[in-house]
């Protein structure tokens, strides 16, 4: 009996054996995977991070541009450009990715959205002097293989809220591109690139919202804040009519703005105060300081669509006016002094030169801060011929105005620095016209053939001369230069595809 239960026992053991190592040979159920699926709540493009409920979208472009007759892409034809000599580039060329990332989540709040634009570019360089070792101007392309990292936006929305980096709420939807155009258009501002701020956001319905914002002045709205008592020749002679003598940031930029938006096209109005905040008016804090004061600046953009010239065509158009706070029109892209050179029919004169310097404010030591005042418009017409062609044409035109105080101070040291003899007036008048042609063969393929003109109508009346005349870094001699305006062409060729 003992040997019979032994044997069952050893049978069932060997049974649960056999049966274990046979469940171990079954296969195992897989785990179901998580699809990626369309989120259709936000447009097209988005979709569901996995295992989430936040939506993302990625995009952008890669461009291809070459830019005739300048230094740099699509700018101001100011410094080694201006010189128009051998140190000149007859054309520059750029290559761009830009990469963006969009994220949103359905809160009880409302839609949290975080944006990210991300831009990777090679700008071809230009010598800056007479020695091959001043590649490119600023450095960001000194190396082979590469080029430049730039965040144009980096910003959360949530409850009406915008915190981070993106365009002002002062500029125009457009920019400073009412219908294509460089990067240098005058007659308003222009935060492309993006600008340090928070915002709220009201929405009133019918299109029509209202937007408060505190923005960080420090990178791209602080034109000079001139001490005219420390002026030099150098300066001078390149259009920087003294030290710029900003010192730390106390307050940021108030903004304000009030848009409709609508069928028929959109008007907005944005004003903005802009606090100058001066360093001391000598080398140390016993020389004492200029008391801050507070310019402004208030502009009007519209929009027109819909027009009866053809389905998509459009007109673009604002103005602009500063007191104290130059660069909401002479914008962050804009040079902010300048020297362009050219031809002169002047007997015993070298060359010409034509000078521009742009100020928020001015004073000398023991002087309070005299504003700088602008104004400028700028506008632009699209036309779709047909899905494939559209053509644009193009226009800005901006003036500046200093003071009595500091136009009497700039008269007298130019006279004193760069031998000026004439009429003397530092204001300055800038107009840019141009037109472009677009080719659209696919669906977000695009080449462009854009030219523009630009005028700068300095006031002097007379000449400049002697030694302070001289700038090594462009190879211009101490010698007699007619005071004289000047002209500036240049053309944009550029291939890009969106994504």
């Amino acid at each position: 009996m003992r040997m019979l239960r032994s044997l069952l026992l050893g049978s069932a053991v060997g049974l649960i054996a056999v049966g274990g190592a046979q469940a171990a040979d079954l296969p195992v159920k897989a785990k179901a995977v998580e699809y990626v699926k369309i989120c259709s709540l936000y447009g097209a493009g988005f979709y569901y991070i996995p295992g989430t409920d936040t939506c993302i979208k990625f995009g952008g472009y890669l461009r291809a541009d070459a830019v005739l007759g300048t230094n740099s892409d699509y700018g101001f034809a100011g410094g080694v450009t201006g010189a128009r000599n051998r140190l000149s580039n007859y054309y520059t060329s750029r290559a761009r990715m830009d990469f963006t990332v969009d994220t949103r989540t359905a809160t009880e709040y409302g839609v949290v959205r975080t944006y990210a634009d991300l831009v990777f570019t090679w700008t071809g360089g230009g010598y800056t002097g007479s020695s091959p070792s001043a590649y490119d101007s600023t450095g960001t392309n000194a190396t082979v293989g590469g080029g430049q990292l730039g965040i144009y936006h980096a910003f959360i929305q949530f409850a009406g809220f915008t915190f981070g980096r993106t365009v002002s709420i002062f500029d125009a939807p457009w920019q400073s591109y009412p219908a294509g155009g460089p990067d240098t258009l005058p007659g308003g501002s222009n935060h492309v690139t993006g600008v340090n701020q928070v915002a709220y956001t009201a929405d009133f319905g019918q299109g029509i919202t209202g937007t408060v914002a505190l923005q960080d002045p420090t990178q791209y709205d602080q034109a000079n804040l001139w001490n005219l008592s420390t002026a030099t020749a150098a300066g001078m002679i390149t259009g920087a009519y003294g030290a710029n003598d900003w010192g730390g940031t106390r307050a940021p930029d108030l903004i304000g703005q009030v848009r409709v938006d609508q069928a028929w096209g959109l008007f907005q109005f944005s004003a903005a105060a802009h606090d100058m905040h001066a360093a001391y008016y000598g080398a140390t804090e016993v020389t004492g300081h200029p008391d801050d004061k507070w310019g402004w600046a208030v502009q009007a953009a519209m929009s027109i669509k819909n027009i009866p010239t053809g389905a998509g065509d459009s007109i673009n158009l604002q103005a602009v006016y500063t007191d104290g706070a130059s660069r909401y029109n002479f914008q962050s892209l804009f040079p902010q002094n300048a020297a362009l050179y050219g031809g002169t029919g002047l007997a015993g004169a070298y060359q010409s030169i034509g000078l521009f310097g742009i100020a928020d404010g001015v004073f000398v030591a023991g002087s309070g801060i005299e504003t700088v005042k602008t104004w400028g418009i700028r506008g632009g017409y699209t036309h779709n011929w047909s899905p494939n062609w559209s053509s644009s044409i193009y226009g800005a035109y901006s003036q500046l105005k200093y003071g009595s105080n500091g136009a009497a101070t700039i008269c007298a040291n130019a006279a004193l620095l760069i031998g000026f003899a004439g009429t003397c007036n530092p204001d300055f008048n800038l107009g840019v016209i141009g037109a472009n042609v677009v080719w659209t063969p696919v669906k977000n393929l695009a080449f462009t053939a854009d030219l523009n003109w630009t005028r700068v109508d300095q006031k002097y009346s007379g000449t400049f001369s002697g030694a302070g005349t001289a700038v090594a870094g462009i190879a211009k001699p101490a010698a007699v230069y007619e005071a004289k305006d000047q002209n500036a062409v240049n053309m944009l060729l550029r291939a890009q595809r969106n994504f």
